[in-house]
């Protein structure tokens, strides 16, 4: 089962979106970008709700150009659910063509048995998101698409929810289209993220992909990374680049490069806090001493600030590791940057 779009485009309003080429088979791709970037338009035209300017699509082989939404076999879940609300959510879920068996397999696939006979008014807003995407499995589409189903919804209810359909998901065997804004969400359930700008892809691939080796630097602090800076290299030899940055000078694994001016990339996820200052750092080279001058916890890790010379370092770490290094502001620390993890951008 494969979804394709080929040269998709739609021009309305002073936007311009695409042209577009994009494959997505028997996955989850996550569809990540900031508000006006063109997700809704991208489902809105794989739906048939807006037709394209130029371009086709096709799913498992059928054409679906000028195909009305009910014709294309493709379910998609809104933001807010969009149930009808004067019916319970059996009734919700069967409107979908669900015989009892398949309701109830559904029912208890999403963990909705004890919700069944509430309308949606009496549910929780996970609750109604479940209900939402049972009734859109229902109708056994070839293709789904999510609308940011969970950007309504308060943190812990919305982690919950993601559990969940990161379980429903593995189980699915047909393309899966998931649009978001929020980089946590887009990493925790998509096989492969594409990112949108301006109605424009500006990058495609497995996540760890698109954190290590972003394509610009708009998708490098898009997916998170706050490490973005202006560097020159100073030396190429094979595989082996030396990049200055600041007062510092890297060794990285980038290879194909010539000297010249550059951006350098390094996820704060990647940067290795090694502890108090003088302990020689965790790796033979690219190691910097710093000063720990701003830290905040996020609840699952603690990002800091490090200040080395004119350079500052965002780091990641995890609570234990917090706390077995005893970090606070004033702190002197050794960061270690490994040099495959060092991402450069010939960018000129």
């Amino acid at each position: 089962m494969t979804l394709e779009l080929t040269g998709l485009s739609k021009a309305y309003g002073g936007f311009e979106f695409g042209p577009v080429d994009l494959t997505v088979g028997r996955e989850v791709l996550a569809l990540l970008g900031p508000s006006g970037s063109g997700k809704t338009t991208l489902l809105s035209l794989i739906t048939g709700i807006t037709d394209p300017d130029e371009g086709s699509i096709t799913l498992d082989g059928r054409v679906l150009d000028g195909v009305p939404l009910e014709g294309r076999q493709v379910g998609i879940v809104f933001q807010d659910g969009a149930l009808f609300p004067h019916m319970t959510a059996r009734e919700n879920i069967a409107y979908a063509g669900a015989g009892a068996d398949r309701l109830d397999e559904l029912a208890a696939l999403l963990e909705l048995q004890g919700v069944l006979d509430r309308t949606p008014d009496a549910m929780s807003g996970g609750e109604r998101q479940r209900v939402a995407l049972a009734r859109t499995l229902a109708a056994d589409p070839d293709a789904l698409l999510l609308d940011e189903p969970l950007s309504s919804l308060d943190a812990p209810i919305r982690r919950r929810l993601r559990d969940h359909l990161h379980r429903l998901f593995e189980g699915l065997d047909i393309p899966v289209v998931y649009v978001t804004h929020d980089q946590r969400t887009a990493t925790a359930l998509g096989d492969r993220l594409a990112v949108l700008r301006d109605g424009g892809l500006e990058q495609v691939g497995a996540p760890t992909e698109l954190l290590d080796q972003p394509a610009n630097r708009f998708v490098a602090r898009f997916t998170g990374n706050e490490n973005v800076f202006e560097g020159r290299v100073t030396d190429v030899s094979g595989d082996d680049v030396t990049v200055r940055i600041g007062d510092h000078t890297l060794r990285t694994a980038t290879g194909d490069l010539s000297e010249g001016a550059v951006t350098v990339c390094l996820h704060p996820s990647r940067v290795v806090l090694d502890g108090p200052a003088g302990n020689g750092g965790s790796g033979e080279e690219n190691v910097l001493t710093g000063t720990v001058s701003r830290w905040l916890n996020e609840g699952t890790a603690y990002r800091i600030d490090v200040e080395s010379g004119a350079l500052t370092l965002t780091v990641t770490v995890r609570p234990p590791v917090f706390d077995r290094l005893a970090i606070d502001t004033g702190t002197e620390v050794d960061v270690s940057l490994p040099p495959e993890a060092i991402h450069v951008l010939d960018d000129r």
